[in-house]
């Protein structure tokens, strides 16, 4: 029996001391205490196992909820009706396709008063029926969004006051609704109004990313619906959005300053030769009217038009940043 217990003995005796061994190195092995080491270092406080989870828990929900908006956001279709949202404007389709019939008319007549050539006259009135109303909502929605953006960030200092102050979201929304200014106060009178209608706050904040397309409201829609699935301290992400919001801004206005000298450079070159052949025109005229009277110069100045357009198109892209 003694001959067997030796054995047995020494057996117990190293798994214990493998055991001891395990529990000791496991931080060293693992990572662990290097990891503690640099927290302490930094000044982090430890983290445990539960409070670890609960943060990849956090991560995955936060994920799974920026996936639902991106996929909400990604079936917006742009409609002429939303396009007149975007503008401001509150006309219905059929008075749209009127006021471009009657504005296309308008200018197809002057045009031919003026140059007596039915061609040209067909033209101005395709020009003034579809690039005149497109390039008039293409102007009141940037002055529209450029009026939203401007008074977003105080926005969300409102909310983020009143949140800190105890007053729940939605009637910090209302109080912005009805104190704002334009077009921000309709924008979330809308939101309002959805969520009235029992539509959740973060799917009417998405809508008004609809009618506003600016990462702005991007911004703003992703930390409503992401506080509203998994949590969080809303006055706190609302405070950074409003400090990112305004850092955008400062950084916007930055850029223009430092590339004014190149638009104004791109400005003077794209003019140069327009002038340049006005001058020599009231010179020699007979000498420009080549361009207009030959087949040479005519193929000439189609071809000089064509690379006057690429130069022009390159040099916008060169001189527009994205923020």
């Amino acid at each position: 029996m003694s001959a067997l217990n030796a054995p047995l003995a020494a057996g117990l005796a190293a798994i214990a001391a493998g055991a001891v061994a395990y529990v000791f190195l496991l931080p060293y092995l693992s990572g662990e205490k290097r990891a503690e080491q640099r927290r302490k270092a930094l000044g982090q406080p430890k983290v445990s196992l539960a409070e670890r989870g609960a943060a990849a828990n956090r991560r995955e929900q936060v994920a799974k909820s920026l996936k639902e908006i991106e996929a909400k956001k990604d079936k917006t279709k742009v409609t002429l009706e939303l396009r007149l949202a975007r503008a401001g404007l509150d006309w219905t389709r059929r008075k749209f396709y009127l006021v471009s019939a009657m504005s296309g008319v308008i200018l197809a007549s002057g045009i031919f008063v003026v140059s007596e050539s039915p061609f040209i006259a067909l033209l101005a009135l395709f020009a003034g029926g579809l690039g005149l109303p497109s390039w008039m909502l293409k102007h009141l929605q940037k002055r529209r969004i450029a009026a939203f953006i401007e008074e977003l960030p105080n926005a969300m200092d409102v909310v983020v006051r009143g949140l800190r102050s105890g007053i729940p979201l939605g009637d910090c929304l209302r109080m912005i609704s009805r104190e704002a200014k334009e077009p921000l106060k309709s924008e979330f009178r809308v939101a309002i109004e959805a969520q009235t209608l029992g539509i959740p706050m973060g799917d009417a904040i998405l809508r008004m990313y609809e009618r506003v397309p600016v990462t702005e409201v991007n911004f703003f829609a992703v930390v409503i619906g992401i506080q509203q699935k998994a949590g969080g301290n809303l006055s706190e992400a609302l405070g950074n959005l409003s400090r990112v919001l305004r850092e955008r801004k400062k950084m916007s206005g930055k850029i223009k300053a430092m590339s004014m000298e190149a638009k104004v450079s791109a400005y003077i070159i794209g003019a140069l030769p327009f002038f340049v052949a006005f001058t020599t025109y009231l010179s020699s005229p007979d000498y420009t009217a080549l361009l207009w009277t030959t087949a040479v110069g005519k193929i000439a100045l189609v071809v000089s038009g064509l690379w006057m357009l690429v130069g022009i198109l390159v040099m916008k892209k060169m001189i527009s940043f994205d923020i």
